[in-house]
């Protein structure tokens, strides 16, 4: 198992842990996805090292910027 937590901006409530949890949980091998709204990060636990561009693309699906990992 991986894990990585990358820096998402953007999120200012509940319903965008929910769409940015939702897009990047989709992702094949994600196994887990933890989103800390205060901080702005969002932890993803998954079988194999995800590319910063896949993770990146679920984020923008849901409507927000990922910023760093």
């Amino acid at each position: 198992m991986v894990t990585t937590t990358y820096q998402v901006q953007g999120m200012t409530c509940g319903h965008c842990v929910s769409a940015v949890s939702a897009e990047v949980g989709a992702i094949p091998g994600v196994k887990d996805v933890q989103v800390d709204l205060a901080a702005g990060r969002v932890t993803v636990t998954s079988d194999q090292p995800l590319t910063d561009d896949t993770v990146r693309a679920a984020v923008d699906e849901a409507g927000y910027e990922l910023t760093g990992a």
